[in-house]
């Protein structure tokens, strides 16, 4: 089965910790959904900063990416379908499905 990355992107704090805790159980609850299919279910980032080619580091990302979840599907449209439930939409975040490729490990 091939696998998916759907990273999260953007999205809105919740205003008070009881709409935080609402959400996260939202988002627990979506995830257990997925069962067996999510692979690595839940991938939250923090401290990022980027490493330009010139060598300079800055902080902060240019992406928006907050995490990510892998999951394992038949096709593109399955994967899809799984994330299209993901309360992360209903906080005004954006999801990005990729397909992995499998790459050879290097001989070393």
């Amino acid at each position: 089965m091939t696998q998916y990355m759907i990273t999260y992107l953007g999205g809105n704090q919740p205003a008070t910790p009881e709409e935080g805790k609402q959400h996260f159980a939202k988002y627990m609850q979506w995830l257990a959904s997925l069962g067996s299919a999510a692979v690595s279910p839940a991938n939250p980032l923090k401290a990022t900063c980027v490493m330009h080619p010139d060598g300079q580091v800055t902080e902060g990302g240019m992406t928006g990416m907050s995490g990510f979840t892998l999951i394992e599907a038949e096709s593109m449209d399955a994967a899809q379908a799984m994330a299209k439930d993901c309360p992360f939409l209903e906080i005004g975040g954006s999801l990005e499905i990729s397909e992995l490729i499998k790459m050879p490990k290097p001989d070393y």
